[in-house]
């Protein structure tokens, strides 16, 4: 039935033999569109992506964390694919890197952070 549709609604083709309405032309506002969606919702996520992955390589011991869950520590050590935070005195929990949301810069208060 869609397939009527569309067949109905094509021109007819000329005498030689080409389509009305330019063939190469018609696909140009898809094209336009495909561009712009890659640079408004792909090429920002790539960027963000790129900034986080620099940011989890350098992760020191020493620096206070924000995790995504919300809680906030300091590195007490950092290995490979975890880091081990002290959020409260004799308190340490180990967690996976990618779980560190942001890291809070030295005299900055949790509350200036931005989310």
């Amino acid at each position: 039935m869609f397939i009527q549709q569309i067949a109905m609604a094509t021109p007819p083709a000329t005498e030689g033999g080409e389509a009305a309405g330019g063939g190469a032309f018609q696909f140009m506002p898809i094209i336009f569109m495909v561009a712009i969606f890659y640079f408004i919702m792909i090429r920002p996520q790539q960027r963000r992506e790129k900034e986080r992955k620099a940011m989890i390589a350098a992760i020191k011991s020493g620096e206070r964390v924000v995790l995504s869950s919300g809680i906030i520590g300091e590195v007490a050590t950092v290995k490979e694919k975890t880091v081990i935070v002290r959020i409260a005195e004799n308190t340490k929990i180990e967690v996976l890197k990618t779980a560190v949301a942001q890291i809070i810069a030295k005299g900055e208060t949790p509350e200036e952070v931005k989310s």
